[in-house]
């Protein structure tokens, strides 16, 4: 009996991983055990209900079936989310589910001797649980939150060995950069929302990706005469570069390589790097909408395969400097993201998808395989110390090879070759420009070249160093992850193959696969394999076919450009670049608000207060000296003469009558003398 799962029960994907987190929070330091029990259970839960709802949407592909309720009442609206389910929800939450199955297994040995073993499944589950969020949300309210919740569990994960300044440092680095990109984001969201009145993607037919809504943004214009979607669309995209580290925001993802290889594995292949391309492709209606306008000077799209393109090619050209293993595979992160915003702004979002799928797959191998590696030489990293070790690591070296080989786009075999065609392919019919075409071959070169060096370093010649001697196989719990990752990085390809492009077809709702011969668009893909073969070439002649002697040998490369590789191996100094501008300018700003703060609003305030004291000082000693002193002089001179008038009241009879008789006799007399005269 087939399992499906309607949308009405989707949220229990994202569920299962949050209650596993709040378990393991709740779990005393010691209960190890439990807390990996209940993360590696919860995502084993969510994967089989993935299946089932990937069940469901191939059932009826392009339907866009919802569950939307109202969160809370506001006057006469309300705040309304929902989940939806679609073949891209699906496809990407058995990804997300299964890839991080297998890394919280594989951390099981690799984190089997640290501390804090329980607070990491923990963080684990929070991260696969808020990325989970976010492929369900059928709103962009929900979305965000999910997304804020992914920067907040990527911030424990990287600086999770916080003791290390580097790791510390790493985190803040990730934290604030992303958080540029989410303020971008935000504004896109308010901006969505003021305009449409809703942030649900669909709501039949009042949604902001239906094209009532989409007609009414396409049809607006604001500055520079943008068609409003393309501003909103532009902003959103600032989350998505931010969040999947592109050109210029990139500069985060490189360190974040500090936090625990499993880390590493989760971010660069199933969940924060991935959400800025998913997000993309679930807006993408909204990112298209201005091409409804003939004449609009600038596409959001163009934006995006502009950036891509940059992004892809700066990658990989600071992927062949890199000497740490991590590093060179999340510069090849940031180069292959690249590649898919390129397809997403070359209007194939499914191209772009396929490759995040295939990319999710051989990456966390790559990145596994180099914590099998980094765990078995005691935490080496530099592949100048490492080398030898495809025979102690028989199994971590084969799987690693199929990885590198995925990645690099050797035909036919392998699923970055299919994933990667489909992208320059429809670089090739984009009709705006063929520079990002060129980029991205530029790209494959590169990044066959850069893989080849990063084997043959880490895996042949003689061992370099003491750690790089004693190696020995790591268990099972790490390396059948490796195997599960491998065939997956093989058999994926095959479901979006030219000639058989079953992915495609059901992520465009369609249920019949049309299919087309491989000899279509042969010279491009020839193209493209000589690419390859010339940068595996080129890598083999520096580095495999004479091996390094020593760790302290020269780089034959760097001997060769020294000052290129310096400025390479020092990733083109971005970091330096904004320390020296934007870093310069937030000192300075800072020290502008602390003298505002200080002597003009601070002085203004210790002003008014002078003012104030002043004015009571005036106010008292006009009270105190001037009205109170002259009403209490006169109040005493009443009272005086109060008191001297009182003694002639004696309260005696005799002595009214005298003086009534006095004043009687004085009158008479003085009537008498005046008229006399």
């Amino acid at each position: 009996m087939k399992m499906t799962l309607s949308a009405q029960h989707l949220w229990l994907i994202p569920a299962l991983p949050l209650l596993a987190a709040a378990l393991g929070a709740l779990t005393p330091r010691s209960g190890r055990t439990p807390a990996a029990g209940a993360a590696i259970g919860a995502m084993v839960l969510s994967f089989l209900l993935s299946c089932g709802a990937l069940a469901t949407a191939l059932a009826h592909p392009a339907a866009h079936a919802t569950a939307n309720f109202t969160w809370f009442a506001v006057g006469d609206g309300a705040v309304r989310l929902g989940w939806l389910l679609d073949p891209l929800t699906a496809f990407m939450c058995v990804m997300v589910s299964f890839v991080s199955t297998l890394i919280f297994i594989f951390s099981l040995g690799y984190m089997k001797d640290d501390a804090n073993f329980k607070q990491f499944f923990c963080f684990l589950s929070l991260f696969a649980a808020a990325m989970l969020g976010i492929l369900v949300a059928n709103s962009l309210l929900l979305l965000f939150v999910s997304w804020e919740l992914v920067g907040l569990a990527s911030y424990l994960l990287i600086g999770f060995w916080f003791h290390k300044p580097e790791a510390a440092a790493a985190a803040k680095k990730a934290f604030i950069v992303t958080r540029i990109g989410d303020l971008g984001f935000l504004l896109g969201i308010l901006w969505l929302y003021d305009s449409t009145g809703s942030l649900l993607f669909y709501d039949n037919g009042a949604g902001v990706l239906e094209p009532t809504a989409l007609g009414g943004l396409a049809a607006q214009t604001t500055l520079c005469g943008l068609a409003l979607s393309t501003a909103i669309g532009l902003l959103i995209f600032c989350g998505a570069a931010g969040k999947s580290g592109q050109f210029p925001l990139h500069v985060w993802l490189p360190d974040a390589m500090e936090g625990p290889t499993p880390v590493s594995a989760l971010i660069h292949a199933a969940t924060m790097v991935a959400a800025g391309v998913f997000l993309i492709a679930r807006v993408y209606p909204l990112m298209a909408a201005d091409q409804l306008l003939a004449g609009v000077p600038v596409h959001a799209l163009t934006v995006v395969a502009f950036i891509g393109a940059i992004t892809a090619l700066l990658g990989a050209l600071i992927a062949v400097a890199q000497n740490d293993i991590k590093r060179v595979l999340a510069f090849s992160t940031v180069s292959q993201l690249g590649y898919m915003m390129l397809a997403l702004g070359v209007g194939s979002w499914v191209a772009a998808v396929f490759h995040l799928l295939t990319h999710a797959f051989f990456k966390a191998l790559l990145f596994l395989g180099a914590g099998s590696v980094i765990h078995a030489a005691h935490h080496e990293q530099d592949i100048r110390k490492l080398g030898g070790l495809s025979q102690p690591l028989r199994v971590t070296f084969a799987t690693f090879a199929i990885g590198m080989m995925a990645l690099a786009g050797v035909p036919f075999l392998f699923s970055g070759f299919w994933s990667k065609e489909a992208i320059l392919h429809a670089a090739h019919e984009w009709e705006v420009s063929h520079l990002p075409l060129f980029a991205g071959l530029a790209a494959v070169v590169l990044t066959a070249f850069y893989m080849t060096r990063l084997v043959a370093e880490t895996f042949f010649g003689k061992a370099r160093s003491h750690a790089a001697e004693h190696v020995h196989e790591n268990s099972a719990v790490m390396t059948v992850p490796l195997v599960l990752l491998a065939v997956c990085a093989i058999a994926l390809g095959f479901l979006g193959t030219p000639a058989f492009p079953w992915l495609q077809a059901r992520l465009l709702g369609e249920t019949e696969v049309h299919g087309h011969s491989l000899l279509d668009g042969s010279g491009l893909m020839l193209g493209s394999i000589v690419l390859v073969a010339l940068g595996l070439g080129a890598g083999w002649a520096v580095y495999w076919r004479t091996p390094r002697a020593k760790d302290t040998s020269p780089d034959p490369l760097a001997s060769a450009a020294p000052a290129t590789i310096a400025f390479l191996g020092a990733r083109m100094k971005f970091d330096e670049l904004y320390a020296a501008t934007l870093g310069r300018l937030n000192t300075f700003l800072a020290a502008f608000a602390d003298f505002l703060d200080h002597w003009v609003w601070g002085g203004a305030v210790n002003f008014l207060a002078l003012l104030g004291e002043f004015s009571g000082t005036v106010n008292r000693e006009a009270d105190e000296g001037g009205l109170n002193a002259g009403f209490d002089a006169t109040s005493e001179k009443l009272r005086q003469t109060g008191q001297a008038y009182s003694h002639a009241q004696t309260g005696g009879t005799h002595g009214y009558l005298r003086t009534v008789a006095i004043g009687f006799v004085v009158l008479v007399l003085l009537v008498m003398l005046g008229g006399g005269r």
